[in-house]
């Protein structure tokens, strides 16, 4: 068998330019909601569900899989897809780490490094760059990857994939529509449980997040495989201003309100978008959007615990406070497309080439 990735094979198929957009709308919104999360407590912060914009990442990366891959995979091989997935995913998981390192040190207002040694920072790096669970920091509420928070969703999109190659793709609509029942109960269960649908990023919510996951993925494999596409003329403008209202709605409302935008107006608004129509005009905007939204995610967090040390120590006014927190969220869009245009893609298309070029066993 070759050990080559195909190239025909791995041929990018056409994007649904919309969902693309989406995925960056969601993104900025998780930054932001990261910044108000430290000002303010959750009954005050207007942005107060942004993080379910993690479980929107989850609904839309099931269709995806299933767009880019259930016609394909059998041809390409299952280490084919796995060399795919570590060529698309892992050169940000690892560039995070390192951020979150330099940030964790060189903190200006804070010396929380100067109680780690050195082997033990060294662990939490190696944990936070291999993607293995290792929530030891208590200072940063015992995250499962203490130098970058948000790689507990790539963890478990990590395993989602892994899932997807070996057992999902082989199974038939019926089947998979059981499996999302089921995986609808037990998202459930969690969130009544939790009174939540924030758990998975640390040591005692950790298996939250694999509900989280398991719903929402599969039920993005299912819009594609049921084709449940709707056609509309609601456009990229409409379809951001319909995301941007479940992450607006009030704390007030509770974790059925939470449940209830996982469980139906996420997929909902996939197979809207999906079959969303898009102005020409605004072809380059959702393109944009949608190739920073990976860098965006995986490399804001090392700026936020040193915006918490600073806000801890300084207690910056309202007025101030209205501007650093607009003007950091588009320093941060600008880093993640400097990121994107001379580390991600150039490192990509390097590890793509060497690996096309090994020789056949």
């Amino acid at each position: 068998m070759s050990n080559t990735l195909n190239p025909e094979i791995l041929k990018t198929k056409h994007h649904f330019e919309i969902l693309d957009g989406l995925r960056g709308v969601a993104a900025i919104a998780i930054v932001f909601f990261h910044f108000m999360e430290i000002v303010y407590v959750p009954e005050k912060n207007a942005i107060s569900h942004g993080f379910l914009a993690v479980d929107f990442f989850f609904c839309l990366s099931g269709f995806v899989i299933a767009y880019a891959y259930d016609d394909r995979l059998g041809k390409m091989g299952i280490m084919e897809f796995f060399k795919s997935r570590i060529i698309r995913l892992h050169p940000l998981v690892i560039f995070g780490a390192v951020l979150g390192l330099i940030a964790f040190l060189f903190d200006p207002f804070s010396n929380d490094a100067h109680s780690y040694s050195i082997g033990r920072t060294v662990m939490i790096f190696l944990s936070t760059a291999f993607l293995i669970p290792f929530p030891t920091m208590e200072e940063r509420f015992f995250n499962l990857f203490g130098l970058n928070a948000p790689s507990w969703s790539l963890f478990w999109e990590y395993v989602a994939n892994i899932i997807y190659a070996l057992v999902l793709f082989r199974l038939g609509r019926k089947v998979l529509l059981v499996l999302t029942i089921l995986a609808a109960a037990l998202l459930c269960y969690v969130a009544y449980r939790a009174k939540s649908m924030l758990g998975g990023w640390a040591g005692e919510n950790f298996w939250d997040g694999g509900a989280r996951i398991a719903y929402s993925f599969l039920a993005g494999l299912l819009i594609f495989r049921f084709k449940l596409i709707l056609k509309s003329r609601i456009g990229f403008i409409g379809m951001s201003f319909l995301l941007l209202l479940a992450f607006y709605v009030p704390y007030s409302w509770g974790w059925q309100a939470e449940l209830l935008i996982v469980l139906i107006y996420f997929p909902l608004l996939i197979s809207l978008g999906a079959g969303a129509t898009l102005a020409p005009g605004l072809k380059k905007l959702c393109n944009f959007s949608g190739n920073i939204s990976y860098p965006l995610y995986m490399t804001h967090y090392a700026v936020m615990f040193m915006f918490l040390h600073y806000y801890t120590m300084y207690k910056p006014s309202s007025g101030q406070l209205a501007i650093i927190l607009p003007v950091g969220t588009v320093l941060l869009i600008g880093f993640a497309y400097l990121v994107m245009r001379f580390y991600d893609v150039p490192l990509r298309k390097y590890i793509t080439a060497k690996w096309k070029n090994q020789p056949h066993s």
